[in-house]
C-alpha cells in the first residue's frame, strides 16, 4: 500500500458527503463550506453515509488526486468529535486499515528530571 508523507496535514470532514461529487465538487466543499485552501499541503478525507467508502482529495503541484477506498463488508469507524478533525498521517493510515481511533489510547507523556 502507498504511504503519505508524514509532513502532510490530514483533515477529516465529519459529515457524510454525496458520493457523486467529483474533484470539482469536493474542492468547492473545501473552499466554501469549510473555508479552507484546497491547494494547501493537506489531505482532505470524506466518507459517505454508509461509511463504507472513503475519498481522499490532495493537491500535488500540478493537479488534484482523488483516491477512493471501498470496503466490501465492513464500515469505517469515522470520528465524530468536530465538523473538521485534524489527524496525523499515521492516524489516517490506521483509519484506512480499519482501526477505530476512539479506541486507540497512547501512553501519557512522562517528564522526568533524572533517570534512576
Amino acid at each position: 500500500m502507498f504511504r503519505f508523507d508524514e509532513e502532510l496535514k490530514v483533515l477529516l470532514h465529519r459529515d457524510a458527503v454525496d458520493g457523486r461529487k467529483g474533484i470539482n465538487g469536493l474542492v468547492a466543499l473545501v473552499e466554501q463550506a469549510l473555508a479552507l485552501d484546497p491547494f494547501a499541503p493537506t489531505v482532505y478525507a470524506f466518507t459517505n453515509k454508509r461509511r463504507d467508502r472513503v475519498r481522499l482529495l490532495l493537491w500535488d503541484r500540478s493537479g488534484f488526486w482523488l483516491l477512493m477506498k471501498r470496503l466490501e463488508a465492513d464500515r469505517f469507524a469515522w470520528p465524530r468529535e468536530a465538523a473538521v478533525l485534524e489527524l496525523t498521517v499515521e492516524q489516517l493510515h490506521w483509519l484506512l486499515d480499519g482501526i477505530n481511533l476512539a479506541a486507540v489510547k497512547k501512553h501519557s507523556a512522562r517528564h522526568y528530571a533524572r533517570a534512576s
